[in-house]
């Protein structure tokens, strides 16, 4: 799978276009940072990557083994690295199931949440190569 993203500056100090295929969306700083809040932020567009691969996943899975899953929920929080106890930076992730399953469905459910592709690519680490055009 290749994907392109386009991302621009605007007129606003912070805030940049984000174009993906036919989709656009806005990404900003809060006021408190200068920016104008027009957007989600870099990291919040990040945790929204994990959350809504997870949810996908999760319902391609519920769908392919007959599941019933009416209600997922994916909450997450991005915690920085602590410079003071040299701890590296977290996200937390909470997924929440409503649906007709069994216990031992519930646990496998967790399982194929790990196996999302943002999850698997983020846990790995990803080589990223600049260059200027």
């Amino acid at each position: 799978m290749h994907t392109e993203v386009l991302v621009e500056n605007t007129s606003n100090l912070y805030t940049q276009k984000i174009t993906v295929g036919n989709h656009t969306i806005y990404s900003d700083e809060p006021k408190e940072l200068k920016g104008d809040d027009k957007g989600a932020g870099p990291f919040e567009l990040l945790l929204s990557a994990l959350g809504s691969c997870t949810s996908i996943t999760l319902t391609m899975y519920a769908n392919m083994k007959g599941i019933k899953l009416d209600v997922i929920s994916v909450r997450l929080n991005y915690i920085p690295p602590n410079k003071i106890d040299n701890s590296p930076s977290r996200i937390t992730r909470k997924i929440h199931l409503e649906g007709d399953f069994s216990d031992e469905q519930h646990q496998r459910m967790l399982e194929i949440a790990d196996r999302c592709p943002v999850h698997k690519t983020l846990r790995q680490g990803v080589d990223i190569s600049s260059s200027l055009t």
